[in-house]
């Protein structure tokens, strides 16, 4: 039987990961994403790539090299690819009517940049009353010009540790917590 959960991976594109955007624990944040989906895909559950689609915009244009997932990313056949638009997935794209054809409830969220389309996609999630697990140590961005990385990752984490959910809930929980619970 299919589990009413899924994991969202979002924006791990070339194009946000050059020399000149260097992200935190990069390596770390994408092994523990892999392994992450080959735990879910193992017990039937979804894992959902999101990419940014710039179209029309000069940049992350659907199908060039920026475009394109990691090549350390594990990507399989069953996996769902979606497009989105803005900071938040939710925004334009296919992703809520993918959930809730699934029937999906609970979403685990990774991916970068924590402080732009992680964080607007957790305020979305909230106000949708999924159920959310944010894994601490899954998601990233870059120093920025008064915080490092590190601090803006860890600023967020508590951020999201003390909202107010509406219906569902909202959790934060590192890689080796959740992975004792598979």
């Amino acid at each position: 039987m299919k589990s009413n959960k899924a994991l969202l991976i979002i924006d791990m594109q070339k194009g946000s990961f050059t020399s000149e955007t260097p992200r935190f624990d990069t390596q770390g944040v994408v092994n523990r994403i892999n392994k992450l989906a080959a735990i879910f895909r193992k017990q039937e559950m979804h894992v959902i790539f999101i990419q940014h689609d710039g179209t029309g915009t000069g940049e992350f244009e659907k199908n060039t090299w920026e475009w394109e997932n990691l090549d350390s990313l594990i990507v399989e056949s069953g996996d769902i690819l979606t497009d989105k638009y803005a900071n938040d997935v939710f925004y334009n794209s296919k992703l809520q009517s993918t959930l809730d054809e699934l029937n999906i409830s609970e979403i685990l969220i990774t991916g970068c940049a924590t402080d732009f389309c992680v964080e607007s996609t957790v305020q979305s999630a909230l106000t949708k009353d999924y159920n959310i697990t944010v894994v601490s140590n899954g998601h990233t961005t870059g120093d920025r010009p008064h915080l490092k990385a590190e601090q803006v990752i860890e600023h967020y984490n508590w951020i999201w540790q003390n909202m107010i959910p509406t219906k569902g809930k909202i959790e934060v929980k590192s890689f080796e917590e959740i992975t004792e619970d598979y």
